[in-house]
């Protein structure tokens, strides 16, 4: 079940926010119970099958956590727990991508297989792992199932993330009054109508510009350099807007029922350098990998060639994270050699006076160009179609448009017969017009003025929401053209992750 889906906006959650304010009447036990059922159902909504796949996983974690409470036997339990979770991650997530390799390795068919990826399964398994690392190194071993279910699947996170930690989520969930108020939820849904607006009508209709010419590719065609360029510049904008409204959509649902999940993007393509990039790009997973990978294989303790071989690591694992396929190891690899690059750039400039306004600009087309050229291995479906998209993007692969002439175009899924020319500059536009909203508005930290668990408010901006009328107007005016929107019925990029 999508957020932007009428089941859901119409459905499931008018009936969870009357169902959790009549049990939390009761008392927070009560309101805890309401959304761990809710989320258990909106879970199994999807392939009932696969919820009792969650509620084992669940069940196997609580279970060793509470084991752990012996020190003596901490280190080994917890070393147990860690490698099942992620043979179960592996087999679920990797075992097609193995096979097809070896076939394609070897010219030895193998036996087909085709195991259905679980919804979700890679943020409830890292954020399962977590815990049991967590526990390991001392933190407290959490003895309330029901908390413990409810920080798994909170039906707000638990698809697309943030990536969530146990120590920021049970506490909010157990505490005895509710953080619920009208300004509240009015920022909550500000938020979310923001995130819906990002993903509905800015992403879903950038993929037009997207998908033909990636699948033309992939199929063995050619494009010209200029549709090349209008594909791989909008499909950069294209993950950012869904994913990132996908993540807006999140912590807004979470504050209509008083809790507060971390920020995972502030303004990425703002960035002025690969590190910088990854402290404003899915930050919670870049917390991950560095607590949980990053520095536990040594991070820069142990001089700079280990410093760089443990970056490479790290991304590369990160890069086969998000997807099973060689172009996401080739995406991770070119991140990883990124930073070390970008270290590397660092220490060669020592102490050297902050950078001008000009030298910070070529600095930020340089990145965004590094940005946008790993995004085309990413967005691939084959390596092939990656590299004539490469080949397209500097002139050297023969092409022409993957469109038929005239085109197509589609705006808010209404069709509108145009020349190819016309389709072109259209796009342009429309790619110009959503990099000057990714680079021109606040984040959602500035604009909203929404404080993390444990975490002030950021500065604001020079726009910044307000409880007002006008600004309640401007809220159902996205949400309504949203709606319209959704009759495209385009899937978020990383449903079923």
């Amino acid at each position: 079940m999508l957020f932007s889906s009428y089941a859901f906006l119409f459905q499931f959650l008018p009936a969870v926010a009357l169902a959790f304010a009549a049990a939390r009447r009761v008392s927070p036990r009560c309101g805890i119970w309401a959304l761990a059922f809710a989320s258990l159902i909106f879970y199994g909504a999807w392939k009932p099958v696969y919820l009792l796949l969650l509620l084992a996983s669940v069940g196997f974690n609580f279970w060793l956590g509470l084991k752990m409470e012996d020190p003596l036997r901490r280190r080994g339990i917890g070393t147990f727990g860690v490698a099942v979770n992620l043979l179960a991650l592996c087999y679920f997530k990797y075992t097609n991508f193995l096979f097809d390799s070896l076939t394609a390795l070897t010219g030895t068919p193998l036996p087909f297989v085709n195991v259905v990826l679980p919804l979700g399964i890679s943020f409830f398994t890292f954020q399962q792992i977590a815990y049991l690392v967590d526990v390991m190194r001392g933190a407290k071993v959490e003895r309330d199932l029901v908390s413990y279910t409810l920080f798994v699947s909170f039906f707000p996170h638990l698809i697309a993330g943030p990536l969530v930690h146990h120590a920021e989520m049970i506490p909010q969930f157990k505490r005895g009054r509710s953080g619920r108020s009208a300004v509240l939820a009015a920022r909550g849904l500000a938020i979310f109508a923001a995130g819906l607006f990002k993903k509905v009508v800015i992403a879903d209709n950038l993929a037009q510009f997207v998908t033909p010419v990636f699948a033309h590719l992939d199929a063995g065609g050619g494009v010209s350099t200029a549709w090349a360029w209008l594909a791989a510049l909008a499909y950069s904008l294209q993950i950012y807007f869904d994913f990132s409204g996908y993540s807006d959509m999140a912590i807004g649902l979470a504050l209509l029922f008083g809790i507060r999940l971390p920020v995972n993007f502030r303004s990425p393509y703002k960035s002025a350098s690969i590190i910088e990039f990854w402290r404003r790009w899915h930050i919670t997973l870049s917390r991950f990998l560095r607590d949980y990978l990053y520095i536990p294989l040594g991070g820069n303790r142990f001089g700079e060639q280990r410093r760089y071989a443990n970056l490479l690591a790290t991304m590369l694992l990160g890069g086969l994270w998000h997807g099973a396929g060689w172009n996401f190891v080739i995406w991770g690899s070119l991140h990883g050699t990124y930073l070390c690059l970008n270290h590397l750039w660092r220490g060669w400039r020592g102490d050297a006076p902050a950078p001008s306004a000009a030298a910070r600009t070529v600095s930020w087309a340089v990145t965004f160009f590094a940005v946008v050229i790993a995004w085309v291995f990413f967005r691939a479906r084959t390596a092939a179609g990656a590299w004539r998209m490469l080949g397209s993007l500097f002139g050297f692969e023969a092409g022409s448009s993957a469109y038929a002439s005239p085109g197509i175009l589609r705006v808010m899924d209404l069709p509108i017969l145009v020349g190819e020319p016309s389709l072109l500059l259209i796009g342009g536009c429309i790619v110009a017009l959503a990099l000057a909203i990714a680079l021109g508005l606040p984040s959602v930290p500035q604009l909203f003025r929404y404080r993390e668990y444990r975490r002030a408010p950021e500065p604001g901006a020079f726009l910044r929401w307000r409880p007002t009328g006008g600004w309640a107007l401007f809220t159902a005016m996205a949400f309504a053209v949203s709606l319209f929107g959704m009759w495209q019925r385009l899937e978020f990029l990383y449903f079923q992750f």
